[in-house]
């Protein structure tokens, strides 16, 4: 049996980086609900399934993610929307 040594730390993240974290995924989910909602207006009769079922799950990431920011007491305005938006460009 071959033992594996950790060759670098693994550093937790500060409160600030997991709340910066957890806003930019409530800003992709909210972005992949809307393109569900957007390609289920499209869908021919096939797919109307596929999206409905999408829309239910994105909806419930999104929810849950809402949850867990109010929860911390965390609010997203517009100006720190842009500006995380602004620092991931770069």
């Amino acid at each position: 049996m071959e033992d594996y040594i950790k060759e670098t730390k693994i550093l937790e993240k500060s409160d600030k980086e997991k709340e910066v974290e957890l806003m930019i995924s409530i800003m992709k989910a909210k972005k992949e609900l809307d393109e569900a909602c957007k390609n289920f207006e499209y869908a021919e009769e096939d797919l109307i399934d596929y999206y409905t079922y999408q829309i239910k799950a994105c909806r419930a990431k999104f929810d849950y993610l809402v949850k867990q920011a109010k929860s911390q007491g965390l609010a997203l305005d517009m100006i720190e929307q842009i500006q995380i938006k602004f620092d991931k460009a770069i």
